[in-house]
This record gives C-alpha cells, structure tokens and sequence, in this order.
C-alpha cells in the first residue's frame, strides 16, 4: 500500500476581491508531495505558483481566500486550521524561502538575532541556548565566520549570503516541508548553484519533502523529482521530470521548453513557430560589424577603487583605539577592451566581480580612479560624472537597467518615461511631435500603443522592459549598456526581448555592452565576451571561443554551474 503523501492539494481554488469582481488566481488543482519528495512548480508570471504555496501556508492577501477545495498536511486540514494552529506550524513543520531574501530579512535586525526568533517562537531554544543554536545555523549553511556574521545586518552580506541567512531562518527548526519560492532568481550561476546544492543536501541530510517554485526549466530538471506546470491559474501537466523533459504532452510546456535557452540554439529558435509580432533576428542575418575604422570605445588600464576606513574614523572615536591604516578596495584593476560600432560585447562573471562597476564607469555614471575611456576619439573617463550629463555625448550613450520597474518613475505614464531623454537632451518641441516619436519608438519594441497612457504599476514586466528598451533609444544612440535586462523576465517574455534587442541592433546600428550572468543568453546574443573575477580579466575572445572551448579553468567552472533542462 502507498504511503498517504505528506501535502495534498485537492480541488484548490483561490480567488480575490477586487474592484471589478471576484478574480481566480488558481482554479480547481490537484498537486501532492510525498515524503522526502522535491516537486517543482513551474509556469510563467500569474501562472499562479506562488498563490498556491502562499495558500498552503495560509499567508494570502486580504483579499484573497481560498474559494473551495482541500489542503491536507500531515493529517492536519490547513484550510479549516486556526491563525494559533497556522503559526505554530508556520516555521516548525512548514517553512518559506521567499523570493527576495533582503525583503524577507528585518532590515534593522541582527541575522543571528532573528534566527534566534525563529527558535524562541518554536520552543526549539531557551535564551541561553538562542545564540549557540543560531550560530550553529549560520554553520550548517556554509556562512563564512558565523560566529561574525551573527552580529551583521542584512545590508552589510552579499545577495547569495542573504539567501544563505533565509534558508538558515527557513532550516532552523527542521520542518517537514520546505517550499522554496525562486530562491535562486538574480544569483549569478556558481552561487544558484552553491544555494541549490545546499538546499538539496539539508533537506535529504533530514528527510524533508520540498516544492521548488521557479520559471528556470534547467533547475526543476536537475534538483526535482516531480514537475508541476501551471498556465493561467491551472494545472495543465504533471510528470516525472525526467519523462516531462523527454515527452512534454502539453502545448505550453512545449512552447516554455522551446523558450529556455541551451547550446546550439540561435535567438530566433526561442520563439514560438508562428508569433503574432515577434522579432525573428538571428546572429547570422546580417552582419553589421564594422570590420575597419577605430573602434566605437576603448578602455585602457582602467581601474575603480574604494577607500576602507581609516585611524581617526568614527569606529576608532567610539571605542577608543586606533585603527590601522587599511589599502582601498580595488573594484576593477586595470582592464583594457574595445567595441566596433556594430558589436555586442557580453561581461560575464560572478557577483562581486566588477562588471557592473566597470559598466557604469563606462556609462559615466561613475568615476574612474585611473584610466582612460576613449569613446570616438574623445577620453570621456577624464571627463566628471557630473559634467557628463551636460555634454553632448550624453546622448550616443545610454542604459536598460537590471530592474524594468525600479528603474521607472511610477509618477510617470509610459509615455512620459520614453520621452524623457527627449525632454531632457533632444530638440524635437511640439505635443503632436512628441506623441508621434513616442508611438513610433512604441513601434520598434513592440509595445502596443494604447499602453503608452499606462503607470507602470498597470504594465507587465516584459512591457516595462520595452519601455526602458524604448527610453534608452529614443535618442538612437551609438552605445547602449545592457544592465541585465531580462534577468527577472519569464523565458519566453526574455525570448522575445532577446530577439527585439538583436532586430533593434541591427536596425539601428547600435553597439551593445551586455552584462550577464547567463551564460546561454550571452552565447545568443553576443559576438565577443570578456570573463570577469576579482575585478580582473580572466578571460575574453569569441562568444563561440570562450562559451565553446574556455581556457581559462574560472570560465570551465562557470559553464559547468549552469543547470541544462534535458535536450
């Protein structure tokens, strides 16, 4: 006879008031995760992934609840549970990794001492014994000199030391189950991997059950059991991963395998056969590159350094003594590259490494510390940051940020977001003007024209990627510096961005630098790359050199870090 499973999800139905009626997030599914078992919940943004495992710990909206169905665990019916009974499990016998660990951390709280909350609220610790056991955690998930760490505030860790004190707080009490909530989105790939390997040894290490939620294909197919796919609030397949990644029955899990980028693809193949208005760019199609001439930018001997602080700092006021005199810390040190008008030139590497400090000195955000940056003959690295923004260069060099809705003023309409450069540096004057290079750059990236009147809280992530792609063009540039651009899009929205930036570069002739921590994105969109560790180059060559035969053993242990669904 089977074992019952230790979660069963029966008939589940969530839905939430809003202002035009009742909405169902998720609609009548069934899921189930037996002991020791790791289920991925997979599907695109509003699939309704994490309204499921929000429901399942009873942690939904205010307006949301659930509508019908059951949600059994370990016997116990958590829909028709008590809040006492909800917390008591909340931690103890059910824990969350949410997707954003510095919004999951108290910001004004020590790690060590909220791990010790965790355990004081579950009786798992007295207060002598609260900060032996925390730090003890802090141990089991490899943090670095733990006994330090426990006295650190969030903003002082790394992003992947964050998810680490996450999954420590989600570990403390050794639950039964542990859902995990795309707890590796933003981390480059030796650090998702490092996460996902901890994540899997803790919880085999402790016979835990596990539900991986994510939209990264390649990570349900090596860390899961079982695969869940979701499309609009239903379950649509399920299947061992293995027989889902060899025999995918369902359309949509055929159109998401067909979006996830692997080796051998080109950019168009993301696409689905016959997309209504997408970009069907490929690498080869036309080549641009400007093969003659001086290079668009040159960067020589750059370097980046940050002052540590010294004797006579406010520390050494405090308590009293002295401090030694402590060497800058080195961001970036000493790299040199070019660009051709034409080319797209990927920086890759680990957080940490310097690539985005490299970018941004490149952009003028920043300034250097030693080097030059020559873009079309002229030294602009000699030229401060805050002058820059007043010379006529300003224009030819611009950015798509990492975050399409961080990097977009909520006061503004779309509209006003893409012709903000226009505003600001152009000479086009004149509503009717404005309007018609608004709905024209509108066209060129696809975003349709009656969404320009929209706030960026009523747009989509992949539409408010085309608005930043659209803002960053509007003054055609010769260098746009592409800052992660689909980092947190779903496959297939990234599919269609991927293959507007190529059509846009080509059209345009613009130049790219592309920061990325995805390597398959890169090998698809890239001519040259340059490997970043330690603010230095290790190194740089073809995509197809470096991506397909690396030299460099950093390079080798990137490659291998990066999960690959089956092919």
């Amino acid at each position: 006879m089977a074992a019952s499973p230790l979660l069963e999800v029966r008939n589940l139905t969530v839905e939430f008031a809003t202002r035009r009626g009742k909405v169902q997030a998720v609609k009548s599914i069934d899921i189930s995760v037996g002991k020791g078992e790791t289920v991925a919940i997979v599907g695109e943004s509003g699939s309704g992934k994490s309204v499921t495992s929000y429901a399942v710990v009873r942690i939904l909206d205010r307006a949301g609840r659930v509508a019908e169905g059951s949600i059994g665990f370990s016997g116990i019916d958590l829909v028709g549970a008590s809040e006492a009974q909800m917390r008591d499990l909340r931690g103890r016998e059910i824990s969350m990794i949410f997707q954003n660990p510095r919004a999951a951390l108290n910001p004004i709280r020590k790690v060590g001492k909220q791990i010790e909350d965790v355990l004081l609220q579950h009786v798992q610790a007295t207060r002598a014994t609260a900060r032996e056991k925390a730090i003890a955690a802090l141990e089991k998930v490899r943090i670095a000199r733990p006994q330090e760490r426990y006295d650190a505030y969030p903003f002082e860790l790394s992003g992947g030391m964050c998810q680490r004190i996450v999954i420590a707080l989600a570990l403390a009490c050794q639950p039964q189950l542990l859902i995990a909530d795309e707890p590796t989105t933003g981390l480059d790939v030796t650090t998702q991997k490092a996460v996902m390997d901890l994540i899997v040894e803790l919880t085999r290490e402790r016979g835990m059950s596990t539900i991986l939620i994510t939209h990264d294909l390649g990570l349900a197919a090596a860390y899961c059991d079982k695969v869940v796919v979701m499309e609009k609030g239903r379950v649509v397949e399920t299947a061992a991963a293995a027989e889902i990644f060899r025999n995918p029955q369902h359309p949509y899990t055929r159109r998401l395998m067909k979006a996830t980028p692997r080796v051998g693809m080109q950019l168009r193949d993301l696409l689905p056969d016959a997309p209504p208005e997408a970009m069907t760019a490929s690498r080869t199609s036309v080549p641009n590159l400007d093969q003659g001439g001086a290079p668009l930018l040159i960067v020589e001997n750059l370097v980046k350094e940050y002052p540590r602080p010294a004797a006579g700092s406010l520390l050494a006021k405090l308590t009293g003594k002295a401090e030694p005199e402590k060497p800058a810390f080195r961001a970036v040190d000493g790299i040199g590259f070019s660009v051709r008008r034409g080319e797209t030139l990927g920086l890759v590497g680990e957080s940490g490494c310097g690539k985005s400090t490299t970018s941004m000195m490149v952009n003028r955000l920043l300034d250097p510390t030693a080097g030059r940056i020559v873009f079309d003959g002229q030294d602009i690295g000699s030229i401060p940051a805050r002058q820059f923004a007043l010379t006529p260069l300003r224009r030819r060099i611009q950015m798509v940020f990492q975050d399409p809705t961080d990097s977009l003023n909520p006061r503004f309409t779309a509209e006003r977001a893409i012709l903000d450069p226009v505003l600001r540096m152009g000479s086009l004057r004149g509503r009717d003007a404005l309007r018609a290079r608004c709905e024209e750059l509108a066209g060129l990236v696809g975003l349709p024209v009656e969404l320009i009147d929209r706030f960026p809280h009523q747009l989509s992530g992949g539409q408010k990627a085309r608005v930043g792609i659209a803002r960053a063009i509007a003054l055609n540039p010769d260098l746009v510096i592409l800052d992660e651009p689909t980092a947190a899009l779903d496959v297939s929205v990234q599919a269609v961005v991927l293959n507007l930036l190529e059509e846009l570069r080509q059209r345009l002739r613009m130049s790219y630098i592309f920061v990325s921590h995805d390597l398959n994105v890169v090998r698809l969109l890239c001519d040259r790359v340059i490997v970043m560790r330690s603010g230095r180059i290790v190194e740089e060559g073809t995509a197809e050199a470096v991506l397909g035969a690396p030299q460099a053993d950093y390079t080798r242990e990137l490659l291998t870090a990066i999960p690959h669904p089956p092919l």
